[in-house]
């Protein structure tokens, strides 16, 4: 059976499950599988399945905030950036590769692209910031499909940031689900961190998040606006402020179709 088979396959099935139809089995898909299989009970699922129940509006927004859009993407992201600020190369959908190991990148991206371009980046794996600008050069003809760059984040790199959120923050599985999307956005922005003064108000929030305080997280989302004011990155700016939106207006009804867990 080819693949080309196999995804028109799934995307029958995804057509029947009335979830967008792109051929990849992600979060999305696996949650309405589940949702037939299990009638909407998750504690039939193994308990290490999943590590947030986020909703379909926060993670259309946090790729929203990475790729703009498909036609974006395939007319300026197919190749490698530089976000500028403390970021490394950047490819598909917010892959910081200055934050990723060799040996990561390698396993998230190995037969997704070619071997050659696999290579060339796996030399700016680890570079940051300035370092990471000059070397964008040496890396920029390498191509990245969107399919490509859907299937490792669905796949692999937003269940390892859902974990790393609840990690971080412990009790934002208990939060409301766009309270729980805008704080994974966070986690996929900013990393896990919590030291030195540029953190002080991503530290300020795991109290909060314990005591369920959503007024207050999102307060201290808006005031790390701080960091990038005048900085010329309007679009962190904007992020920020989506992500305190999310979660001052997260308590709110949620039909079962707008949840993923990740």
């Amino acid at each position: 059976m080819t693949g080309k088979t196999i995804e028109a396959r799934i995307k029958r099935i995804q057509s029947h499950l009335g979830v967008p139809a792109d051929g990849l089995i992600g979060p999305t898909t696996l949650t309405a599988l589940e949702n037939v299989l299990f009638g909407g009970q998750t504690e039939a699922l193994p308990v290490a399945h999943y590590s947030l129940t986020v909703s379909r509006k926060g993670l259309k927004r946090l790729v929203a905030h990475e790729i703009s859009s498909s036609a974006y993407y395939r007319k300026f992201l197919v190749h490698p950036t530089w976000p500028g600020g403390r970021s490394g190369v950047t490819i598909g959908i917010g892959y910081d590769l200055g934050y990723n190991s060799a040996r990561r990148i390698r396993k998230d991206w190995s037969g997704k692209l070619s071997e050659l371009d696999l290579e060339r980046l796996l030399v700016v794996a680890g570079l940051k910031g300035e370092t990471a600008r000059q070397a964008l050069a040496g890396v920029k003809s390498a191509s990245v499909p969107l399919a490509s760059a859907e299937q490792v984040f669905y796949a692999s790199t937003l269940p390892r940031y859902a974990a790393a959120t609840l990690k971080t923050y412990p009790g934002v599985d208990q939060l409301y689900a766009d309270a729980q999307a805008a704080l994974l956005s966070l986690i996929y922005n900013r990393g896990t961190s919590l030291r030195g003064s540029r953190r002080k108000e991503m530290a300020a929030i795991k109290p909060l998040v314990a005591a369920r305080d959503y007024a207050g997280i999102a307060a201290q989302l808006k005031a790390m606006k701080r960091l990038w004011e005048g900085k010329g990155l309007p679009g962190l700016l904007k992020r920020r402020d989506d992500e305190a939106r999310l979660v001052a207006r997260a308590d709110r009804e949620y039909a079962e179709t707008e949840l993923v867990r990740v």
